[in-house]
């Protein structure tokens, strides 16, 4: 089991630290694997984040998230991205971009840290509206019940977390975007114009998915009501309008078919929206270790690989199933996160600082879970059902 899900990972590993070993020497396979631990340690509540996410498709779109998804953040986000936030602050044409990335690695990581405010309060805010609308809504289960409680009432408010993360965003710009620590000058009008970008692309794909994943469970409810009723020409019809896959499924994605068709294609955005944000702080942070882009790009790639692999190994698993505050824990780091990417508008702060407050936040809330389940009887191990769901990974 462990061997099949991070098969691959260990492979690109190998392969990976073998050619920086050839181009770049010892010290060259030295930074990239330094740099995909870094990779790993930042991104290990993404994973449990991915796996919650991932687990309401069907097999076909958690193929496509773990093959064109992986080429995404590794060609797109490690390599491509650094470079095009380059072309765009300092107005360069691509080709010169990549020409500056390739032959003045000093100018273009220069460029790349003045981008820094604008690139922090995208990501920040889009984090931001993750954790809020997480950690407002009622659920069944409550980790910090004393603080939970009270704002899952307050989040009957419409547009709540709309109102605090504007808010929040506001206090932002007119604090930290003052005089700021990457590239100097007031980036108030940067912060603010990027931090909108970040809220509107949260609601606009986030919307979006969750409509089509509510009309697919409509449809769903609909035709198991037909069925019951021994009405099975209704109940075709119900599932030809959850989509092509949503046809052969004839049940809801709870039970163990999943997604399909636009609610998939939109929550597979979702997902790598969250992906790109998830990034954002490794690839600033990995400059404080290279300056050289494919270095970073593998080392980066190596550590996404691994992140990949673990969010696979927790869908296999039934893992958020059998350990219910994982997903709190890791909404809470997600929180985090998003206040320290603001927070780094202005001020430095350490990657080893970013990455270990994910993992206590990830170790507790498992702690937790294995004490509830304790109590509760359970001993927490997957079961079959859970397997065959995910077998298709």
């Amino acid at each position: 089991m462990l061997l099949k899900t991070f098969g691959w990972s260990f492979a690109v590993t190998a392969a990976g630290l073998a050619l920086a070993g050839v181009l770049w020497g010892w010290q060259g396979l030295a930074i990239v694997g330094i740099l995909s631990i870094l990779e790993i340690s930042l991104s290990f509540d993404n994973a449990v984040i991915n796996a919650g996410i991932l687990r309401k498709m069907n097999a076909f779109w958690q193929k496509i998230f773990l093959t064109i998804g992986i080429l995404i953040a590794v060609f797109g986000m490690r390599l491509v991205f650094p470079v095009v936030i380059v072309a765009i602050t300092a107005k360069l044409g691509p080709i010169e971009a990549v020409d500056l990335a390739i032959n003045d690695k000093t100018q273009y990581e220069h460029l790349v840290t003045a981008a820094h405010p604008a690139i922090a309060s995208f990501g920040g805010m889009f984090l931001l509206m993750i954790f809020l609308d997480f950690i407002f809504e009622e659920r069944e289960h409550k980790w910090l019940g004393w603080l939970e409680r009270p704002l899952a009432k307050l989040g009957k408010l419409d547009m709540l977390s709309v109102i605090i993360a504007l808010v929040v965003l506001l206090v932002s710009a007119m604090t930290l975007a003052t005089d700021v620590a990457h590239g100097g000058g007031d980036k108030s009008a940067t912060v603010l114009l990027s931090g909108v970008a970040g809220l509107l692309t949260y609601l606009v794909v986030g919307g979006i998915s969750g409509y089509f994943e509510d009309k697919l469970e409509d449809a769903e409810e609909d035709e198991d009501e037909d069925v019951e009723n021994g009405s099975a020409a209704k109940g075709a019809v119900a599932a030809q309008e959850a989509g092509p896959n949503g046809a052969a499924s004839g049940r809801s994605s709870v039970s163990g078919v999943g997604l399909a068709g636009k609610a998939a294609f939109f929550l597979f955005l979702y997902l790598e929206v969250i992906d790109a944000s998830f990034s954002f702080d490794g690839v600033i942070g990995a400059f404080a270790v290279t300056n050289d882009i494919f270095e970073m790009a593998l080392g980066l790639g190596i550590g996404a690989m691994y992140i990949r692999s673990l969010t696979v190994f927790l869908v296999r698993k039934g893992t958020l199933d059998d350990y219910v505050y994982l997903e709190h824990g890791a909404h809470y780091a997600i929180g985090a996160l998003a206040v320290l990417l603001l927070v780094t508008i202005k001020y430095e702060v350490n990657e080893l600082v970013t990455g270990l407050i994910g993992i206590v936040l990830i170790v507790l809330s498992f702690w937790s879970s294995v004490r509830k389940n304790r109590q509760d009887g359970k001993p927490g191990e997957d079961s079959a059902a859970k397997s065959e769901v995910a077998s298709g990974v």
